[in-house]
């Protein structure tokens, strides 16, 4: 066990950029690697809770306790190991708050323990894995005052989406506290993975979270590249982009449109409907699949596409732009359904700072991170683009965000379309060495990180993924607090946080 005076109360903050100059073991994924000890490992937790640099991912393999960070300013990366010792580490959310979920969810699967960590809950662990022994219940955290009750919804809901619950405690309409319990969805993607070939492994990460399958394709075939040396042609990198873009604008207009729908204006959701069915029709013809499953994979893409499909594409953005102009004229000129998205849901700019929120629930609040631009990769190293950002941080901006971005994509699929050359797609792989990688892409909500671990010819040894949505679903939590109760629906598309994403 850890003794007391090492949970670092005493450790002063560590810079990451301090670190990695000290490390210098930076990779070609852009990750400096960090065998840390307990001190460093303390430094760097508290250095998140600082402010110097950004908590991306925590995870365990192969005895080590394992988080990704990142710096912004410094245009730095790593991924700090540290060596379980009796299966116990450091809590970094005993520092840190964002890392409280990541380390519930690493020890209901692994055993490891956080050691001084402040939530002691499970996670995933619901009481129903078999051989296990169960703490009886679950313990929502308590709200006191007068004339509070609770609403306790799910984790069954009304409609054909996920499951998870949500416990309100409200003073009449107003709610006081929203907390939520996920993990009914616990897929055991990362024990799927252990000793399957890279193929196999890539159709789990495919399906960590459907509406995102291009972007965890993306990742997934970035890491498994940078771990064993692939190359991957031009063409099939420009098309992995349009892919990616393609999927950003169908999720995003879908958005907006549910959106509208949980105000009661259901003729904006119709309208974004057939936008996004038009999409969903275009990609199904050129690329295979309604939602592009399977079409990005290591080494390059599975489907090409020839003039004919790239001036589809082009047909298919003048139509999206048309029907999408009504949508933005009738929204804003609507008082009635402006009233009900400006001022709702606002979620804390040092709340979206401290939990690193990436996509539209950052950047409307004011963080400019996208990982398109900060740390560009391809083919985003190639093409011009904007990253809006608005300072309301409500339902409003949210919408502006996703609206203002619907008009970026479009622009970089022009861009990647006016760039497209004859060649290959996809490169056979290397001669087989062992190896470790990690990718951070930009899905349609926000950052997604992916790392492998690769041995036994070409077999997955250790895979896990990190969904922008753990750092968002607890500041979905916090937008709510003051607002009523039917306004829930609305912050919480807003969001649109997945559920799938985080139950690994």
């Amino acid at each position: 066990m850890i003794a007391l005076n090492e949970r670092g109360a005493d450790t002063e903050p560590v810079a990451l950029a301090d670190a990695i100059r000290a490390a210098l073991q930076v990779r070609a994924d852009g990750f400096a690697r960090i065998e840390a000890d307990t001190a460093l490992w303390i430094g760097l937790a508290r250095g998140c809770a600082a402010g110097w640099h950004d908590l991306g991912a925590l995870w365990i393999d192969d005895h080590h306790v394992r988080m990704a960070l990142w710096d912004a300013r410094e245009n730095c990366r790593a991924i700090v190991s540290l060596t379980l010792k009796a299966g116990a580490y450091p809590s970094v959310g005993l520092h840190h708050a964002p890392a409280l979920r990541l380390e519930r969810a690493m020890r209901d699967l692994y055993g490891a323990i956080p050691e001084g960590i402040p939530d002691e809950r499970r996670w995933l662990d619901h009481g129903v894995w078999p051989g296990r022994e169960h703490e009886p219940g679950y313990h929502f955290l308590s709200v006191d005052g007068n004339g509070l009750h609770q609403i306790p919804v799910g984790p069954v809901h009304a409609g054909i989406i996920e499951p998870g619950h949500f416990r309100f405690t409200a003073n009449g309409e107003t709610v006081a506290r929203l907390e939520a319990r996920l993990g009914y969805v616990h897929k055991g993607v990362e024990a799927l993975a252990q000793g399957a070939p890279v193929e196999k492994a890539a159709k789990l990460a495919a399906r960590m979270s459907g509406d995102s399958t291009v972007a965890y394709s993306f990742a997934f075939s970035r890491a498994v590249e940078a771990a064993l040396g692939w190359d991957v042609p031009q063409r099939g990198q420009i098309l992995r982009g349009v892919m990616a873009e393609l999927e950003r604008l169908s999720h995003h207009v879908g958005d907006v449109g549910g959106i509208c729908n949980d105000a009661a204006v259901a003729a904006l959701l119709a309208r974004c409907s057939l936008i996004r069915e038009d999409i969903l029709r275009t990609q199904d013809a050129l690329f295979g699949h309604r939602m592009m499953m399977d079409a990005v994979v290591p080494g390059g893409v599975v489907r090409d596409i020839d003039a004919s499909g790239a001036a589809a594409i082009l047909a298919l953005l003048e139509r999206i732009e048309t029907g999408f102009h009504r949508v933005i004229r009738a929204y804003d000129q609507s008082p009635s359904l402006q009233n009900r998205t400006h001022g709702t849901g606002i979620a804390e700019p040092d709340f979206i700072r401290q939990f690193a929120a990436g996509g539209f629930v950052g950047r409307a609040g004011g963080r400019a991170f996208d990982a398109r631009r900060i740390f560009p990769y391809p083919p985003y190293d190639a093409v011009a683009f904007k990253v809006p950002t608005r300072e309301e941080s409500d339902v409003d901006a949210r919408i502006w965000i996703r609206i203002e971005e619907i008009a970026e994509s479009a622009a970089i699929i022009r861009q990647l379309l006016g760039r497209l050359e004859d060649g290959p797609i996809r490169a056979a792989p290397p001669p087989f060495q062992p190896g470790s990688g990690a990718a951070l892409v930009e899905a349609f909500r926000g950052d997604l990180f992916v790392a492998v671990r690769i041995e036994d010819e070409g077999r997955i040894a250790h895979m896990h993924a990190r969904d922008a949505s753990w750092f968002q679903w607890p500041l979905l939590e916090t937008a709510i607090k003051g607002n009523i109760v039917a306004d829930f629906p609305l912050c919480n598309k807003s969001f649109n946080c997945s559920y799938s994403g985080v139950d690994l």
